[in-house]
């Protein structure tokens, strides 16, 4: 009798763990390894990939100071000197607060058999966590109308308070790396780099029509098709997306 309820519960006890080894294995979902360079992103709340796409999650707040985020908030600096392009600074009614971006990249970026034209809104996403938008206002309106609502790092508040950078993020680019740094990624998956190459400013002729070209950089080193950001319009991106884009959801 003792043998048999011996049995029996050691046949129990094998149910549970087997039970438990199936609702483990087929609960937690596998998690592909995501490349390196985009933990480079630190802003991020997390990066994950499920082997065909990188999920980049940001609360798209800066880490740096601005004349947009509330009197009371640590992170306030007040700004009224000149912004970039020598604007004399005037800020827009909006304020920096929290979003909750993802963004949803190809993990291996192609060239696209068919170039898409960016959006308004997001269009990437920097090393800190705060969205790139395109060469346009509102509306589609040319951005000079809005350069002067850049704060001091050379960003703003969109009328819904998501903080972004239509041009060159400067923190990024003198403080918290260098002007031929890796800076960000657009919605293709194709990354974007600083203002300089090489020792070298790059200008708009260096580039193509999508603003980009392809070369070995510190991260790429068997070389890479990639974006600028240059001085001039259109700063970030021109005629589109080289490559395929994902998608951004709030």
């Amino acid at each position: 009798m003792k043998k048999n309820i011996l049995i029996a519960a050691l046949a129990a006890a094998a149910l549970v763990f087997a039970f438990k080894s199936i609702s483990k294995s087929t609960d937690t979902p596998l998690t592909a390894d995501v490349p390196d360079v985009y933990k480079k992103i630190y802003g991020a709340t997390s990066v994950s990939s499920d082997g065909s796409y990188v999920y980049i999650r940001s609360k798209g707040v800066p880490d740096h100071s601005s004349a947009y985020f509330p009197v009371a908030s640590e992170k306030y600096e007040h700004f009224s000197g000149k912004t970039f392009g020598g604007f004399a600074f005037g800020k827009n009614p909006g304020f920096i607060s929290e979003q909750s971006f993802t963004f949803k990249i190809p993990l291996l970026p192609t060239v696209a058999p068919i170039h898409r034209a960016t959006n308004l809104g997001p269009i990437g996403v920097s090393l800190n966590g705060v969205p790139f938008f395109n060469q346009y206002a509102g509306g589609g309106q040319p951005l000079t109308h809005e350069i002067s609502s850049f704060d001091q790092w050379w960003g703003h508040p969109a009328p819904t308070n998501d903080y972004h950078y239509h041009v060159e993020p400067l923190y990024l680019t003198t403080v918290k790396a260098s002007k031929s740094a890796l800076i960000g990624f657009l919605l293709d998956g194709f990354p974007v780099y600083g203002p300089e190459e090489n020792g070298k400013t790059v200008s708009n002729s260096n580039l193509d029509a999508f603003h980009g070209h392809t070369l070995i950089t510190v991260d790429y080193p068997d070389g890479i098709y990639h974006y600028h950001i240059t001085s001039a319009d259109p700063y970030i991106n021109g005629s589109g997306y080289y490559g395929t884009p994902g998608t951004v959801s709030r």
